[in-house]
């Protein structure tokens, strides 16, 4: 496939930027709610269980860039938590109004989910063509 290595590097990105913003949410949950003056919720809980699933799902991507072919059926997955995010936020910006900071993250995800879904529509139609190509 000619786009393999630009497959994983993506994954590898994907699952960085997730896994360390979870990370970041993880270890000082709180200083984005106070730098941006946003009400913070009222446990810390609200935070860290959503922190720990975007460090789940940064350490899926690596495992998908390691072996884009093998891990494909993981893909999925990684577009449902994009899709998940971007409509919760576009629909609460629309609809209400939503705090800046999640505004930016929303566009990042919209970015993957394009992204997310070339790389597996790419790898379907490669499986789909080698067949024949061995003909």
């Amino acid at each position: 496939m000619k786009n393999f290595k630009l497959v994983s590097i993506l994954f590898v990105v994907g699952g960085l930027y997730d896994g360390l913003l979870g990370l970041y949410f993880l270890m000082f949950p709180m200083n984005i709610f106070d730098y941006y003056e946003v009400t913070q919720p009222n446990h810390v809980g609200y935070i860290h269980f959503p922190a720990l699933l975007l460090i789940t799902f940064g350490i899926m991507f690596l495992q998908i860039a390691t072996d884009p072919k093998k891990n494909e059926n993981l893909i999925p997955y990684g577009i449902l938590l994009k899709v998940s995010f971007c409509s919760v936020v576009f629909y609460h910006w629309f609809d209400q109004g939503i705090p800046y900071f999640w505004k930016p993250f929303a566009f990042f995800d919209a970015i993957f989910l394009v992204l997310f879904f070339w790389a597996f529509s790419a790898l379907k139609r490669e499986r789909r063509e080698k067949p024949r190509e061995e003909m």
